[in-house]
């Protein structure tokens, strides 16, 4: 006998709904997905069903909502990326063999998958390891440590929180400046009296007994709203902070109380960058951040860190990296929803242009950069100056990074400044876990390695490696 012929996966309605929900023309869609734009009108009007090809394209482009599509779709698009990690020695380009061997073999495709999650998190689990040896920290995951990664394992976005904060920001009146809607329903609602003055080293202080809060006067704008949008969170949103830092998982006192606040802090840009509008704004201006702090009356970190946050099932943004650098390299925060991972106690890649913005403030830097998996980006890094408001103490100097995979380029408005099909620079995490041979920048050989010494040859990097 004969087996039964594969069955075809037409789901042109869905991929157009898919498409629709991220604001994407035909054409945007098709350069996404790597086709024609005439190959995706067919699939999208029923005449040709969704290849393994094109699935596996589509778990790349829309990772956070490709599985609507079907539970077979999404397995063979999972399969699919496993067998062809560009990480792993090996790894073989996808064609319709290898797809038809993995639809045969349902169980082996589960296999594959399940086999792939587990390789992705031990590689996780060294990459710590490596860190901490790196840095000398403790075994122990200190508090911030721990809600650090709470945040990354809920991929950046807490839909409840996120929700209430949109509904609350709909309750403002239309084209009102964010610091004085908030401030108004702080005093009306609330009855919270807002000074401004000397906080004695602190941006905001709450005195509940008195309903009084106290802003830094140094705030700019941006700042003042954020702390108003902070304030009205813990007031408005308190039940749902809660019952997050309740389901957290977190045993820590120390990590829970630091969840809380983190939570407002997310809730207060939820609330100054309502998540459709902004996504809408981000999507028009090709992630422009100037256009959008000036948009929203925000700060240059607040548009980027908000960027990093759009992941809402069946409405996600164009994933990106986010990353803020401090003037010695530490990393003090980061997110990402690309494959591109950072190094999580500092010692970041020198070739990363994060770095020079740092020493260069109020002005945009832009690369193209290849990680050791293949995957191509465009970054932005900007560095930024807090004043600190006196001279007595000195100002906050750090820069912040966005990128996106360079298949994504077209909505990223940065790309423009590349020459179209350049040479990348090659980044990794950080030196202990860069399998590069060849890098000039290299400050220490990588974990494990076997260390080769010639007396008389000396290069760039004083020993060889394998």
């Amino acid at each position: 006998m004969h087996p039964a012929p594969p069955r075809r996966l037409f789901a042109g309605h869905q991929l157009r709904a898919l498409r629709r929900t991220h604001g994407l023309s035909q054409a945007q869609a098709a350069a996404r997905l790597g086709i024609s734009t005439s190959y995706l009108s067919q699939i999208e009007n029923g005449d040709r069903p969704l290849t393994e090809l094109v699935l596996a394209a589509l778990g790349k482009a829309f990772p956070q909502d490709w599985r609507s599509i079907g539970e077979d779709a999404a397995l063979a698009a999972a399969a699919l990326a496993a067998a062809t990690d560009a990480g792993i020695d090996g790894a073989v380009e996808p064609d319709p063999g290898l797809a038809r061997a993995l639809r045969q073999q349902p169980q082996l495709a589960r296999r594959l998958v399940a086999l792939h999650a587990a390789y992705q998190r031990v590689e996780a689990q060294v990459r710590v390891l490596d860190d901490r040896v790196q840095s000398g920290e403790s075994a122990a995951r200190q508090p911030w440590e721990a809600v650090r990664d709470w945040f990354h394992d809920a991929g950046n976005y807490v839909d409840a929180l996120d929700r209430g904060a949109e509904a609350l920001a709909a309750r403002f009146p239309r084209g009102a400046p964010p610091n004085r809607a908030i401030a108004e329903r702080l005093r009306a609602r609330h009855r919270v009296t807002i000074e401004r003055g000397d906080a004695n080293g602190a941006l905001r202080t709450y005195d509940p007994a008195r309903r009084t809060l106290r802003l830094d006067r140094a705030l700019p704008p941006e700042s003042t709203a954020f702390q108003l949008a902070h304030q009205l969170a813990r007031l408005e949103l308190a039940e749902t902070i809660d019952a997050t830092v309740a389901g957290s998982g977190l045993d820590d006192p120390a990590a829970r109380a630091l969840l809380s606040v983190g939570l407002a802090n997310y809730a207060a840009g939820a609330l100054t960058m309502p998540y459709e509008a902004f996504r809408e704004a981000a999507r028009v201006e090709r992630h422009d951040i100037d256009r959008l702090r000036e948009d929203f009356g925000v700060s240059f970190e607040q548009a980027c860190h908000r960027l990093s946050t759009l992941q809402r099932p069946g409405a996600s943004g164009v994933p990106v990296f986010f990353c803020r650098v401090d003037m010695a390299g530490n990393i003090t925060k980061r997110h990402s929803a690309t494959p591109l991972q950072f190094a999580r106690f500092g010692g970041a890649c020198p070739l990363w242009i994060v770095h020079e913005a740092a020493a260069i403030p109020d002005r945009i830097l832009v690369q193209r950069a290849e990680t050791p998996d293949g995957v191509r980006y465009v970054i932005m890094a900007k560095g930024l100056v807090k004043p600190s408001g006196s001279f007595t103490r000195a100002p906050r100097r750090y820069a912040v990074t966005l990128g996106c995979e360079a298949a994504q380029a077209r909505d990223f408005v940065y790309a423009d400044a590349l020459a179209t099909g350049g040479g990348a620079t090659p980044i990794g995490s950080s030196c202990r876990i860069c399998p590069r041979l060849d890098c000039d920048q290299r400050a220490f050989p990588p974990a494990a390695s076997t260390i080769a010494i010639d007396p008389d040859a000396r290069g760039v990097v004083p020993y060889g490696f394998s």
